[in-house]
């Protein structure tokens, strides 16, 4: 169990569980251990691993991370009945640290409309629950579900009794988005008023973002005597996503005169991480989103230019190099040796073996003949293609396309789907059209086509082409990610890769989803 420190808060992430749910953001289970592996290198104090009972995809993933990661918790969700509790003991047990999370709405609404129970029966069950994970671990969390729109009495009743149960982490959900933060503070204040048995329990606060409002009912929670912030990176998450985690580490670290308090995350770690989750989902931040997005440390006007050359403080308030950006870049090419890319690419946080080493370097040589300087984004592109996928069904063999304001685009093409090569020709309006239609053919599907997006991994004319593309079946989406020099060539990559993830979804039972 954590140790309480008035002056800490501790950082819950959950960008593999809540952030997961989001729609295109599901991951396999090699990609969760890498995202794990870099959340405990980020430092986070707790890893919310998955939701064990949803899938045997998520129990294994789950397990994996538990008997992997060393430094972090690992918790596991679990709703307030024996079947969810005793799985998650099951995939967590292995871990360094397991914390078992458990919870169970506290609203009328839902009680009413959901659950269809009374108060009495919900507050037994969430007693019952918590009791039955001590059971298991001293290390608990309980949530009353939509608590900002819960009763303030039975909302009090609810959290002294699971503390006499043996939670030692109560946390406040704002399920919903609903709350505001004067309103959401003063909530926070009243249930340490009123819960006589407080003494050592941690607050926790999980907020959602449907008014563009989680950091700040985070803050205002905080400054109410929360002491664990639970968020994702990038801020993903059901609906309009969680609290980002970047943002509230970034505001408690720049504003201590406020706060006065501090969160053990290495803030140098926060834009690889945030960039990690871009290259495995294949979605990326908008461009101004606040401390990872593309122009949050970017200045276009001159009064700021010339602030800015004489005293990087005028329009700063924190460096980019506090989250890891560098304004370097490096300049790899053909004839640079694997010692090294290997060397480099150990600097950026990557610790890859000998074959991985060489198909990076064969992968740069070829870029290197087709892009003048290659940057560290550069690098991040190849290793995710290269490393961060697993055995796919199709693969891009060979792409030629025609297109013109006199020709019809046509695309031809060889795909390996197996063990097969199989060639075919597509039309379209245009070259990406063309190549959608060709891809089509050949593997027999038509799933509806929800996204398309292009963005410049770096500047200039000869940047690679990176191409998002989500694709919808059977009331799933995925997204698919694609990097090339060849913007047409990082389509049809995208197009296939958002294919080889509906296969690795057909292969999983569907998750039970969780609002929380």
């Amino acid at each position: 169990m954590m140790k309480k420190d008035k002056n800490r808060v501790f950082i819950f992430d959950t960008t593999l569980r809540d952030g997961e749910q989001s729609p295109g953001y599901s991951m396999n289970t090699e990609e969760k251990l890498m995202m794990a592996r870099q959340l405990e290198k980020l430092g986070v104090d707790i890893i919310e691993a998955g939701f064990p009972i949803a899938s045997e995809g998520d129990f294994d993933a789950v397990k994996q991370i538990a008997k992997e990661i060393k430094k972090s918790q690992v918790a596991g969700l679990a709703r307030a009945n024996k079947l969810d509790i005793d799985r998650a003991w099951q995939a967590i047990k292995g871990a360094a640290h397991p914390r078992i999370h458990t919870f169970i709405s506290s609203s009328d609404i839902h009680l009413k409309y959901q659950l269809r129970k009374s108060r009495e029966q919900v507050l037994k069950e969430a007693v019952d629950a918590v009791k039955l994970a001590r059971s298991y671990t001293q290390n608990v969390e309980f949530s009353p579900m939509d608590a900002t729109r819960s009763d303030k009495d039975y909302l009090v009743d609810m959290v002294s009794a699971v503390i006499d149960a043996g939670a030692g982490t109560v946390n406040i959900p704002d399920t919903v988005g609903y709350a505001i933060p004067e309103e959401f503070g003063d909530l926070i204040a009243y249930l340490f008023a009123n819960v006589k048995n407080m003494g050592d329990t941690i607050v926790a606060v999980h907020c959602h973002n449907d008014l563009g409002l989680a950091v700040a009912n985070s803050l205002a929670a905080i400054r109410n005597g929360a002491r664990q912030v639970e968020c994702t990176i990038n801020g993903i998450g059901e609906r309009a996503g969680n609290t980002a985690m970047e943002e509230i580490v970034m505001a408690l670290a720049t504003r201590k005169d406020m706060y006065g308090l501090y969160t053990k995350i290495n803030t140098d770690q926060i834009y690889k991480t945030s960039r990690l989750l871009t290259q495995i989902t294949g979605i990326p931040v908008q461009p101004n989103k606040a401390i990872v997005g593309a122009n949050a440390f970017a200045h276009e006007s001159g009064i700021h230019q010339d602030g800015l050359i004489k005293e990087k403080i005028t329009y700063e308030i924190m460096t980019p190099q506090s989250v890891g950006i560098s304004d370097t870049h490096i300049v790899l090419g053909k004839h640079s040796g694997r010692n090294a890319i290997s060397h480099h690419l150990k600097k950026m946080g990557y610790n890859l073996n000998d074959e991985q080493i060489t198909k990076i370097a064969a992968r740069v040589k070829d870029l290197a003949d087709v892009k003048k300087d290659i940057y560290d984004e550069d690098l991040e592109a190849i290793v995710s293609e290269e490393i961060y996928r697993g055995e796919d069904k199709y693969n891009l063999v060979y792409l030629n396309v025609v297109s013109g304001n006199v020709a019809v685009p046509t695309a031809t093409m060889e795909m390996k789907i197996g063990d097969t090569i199989v060639r075919e020709a597509g039309f379209g309006n245009g070259p990406v059209d063309a190549t959608f239609a060709a891809i089509r053919k050949i593997t027999k599907t038509n799933y509806q086509l929800l996204r398309y997006a292009v963005n410049a991994i770096t500047g200039g004319s000869d940047a690679q082409g990176e191409v998002s593309v989500q694709l919808k079946y059977n009331g799933h989406s995925v997204v698919g990610r694609g990097a090339d020099p060849d913007v047409i060539v990082a389509s049809a990559k995208a197009y296939i890769n958002a294919l080889n993830r509906l296969e690795f979804l057909k292969d999983n039972v569907k998750k039970v989803k969780v609002v929380e």
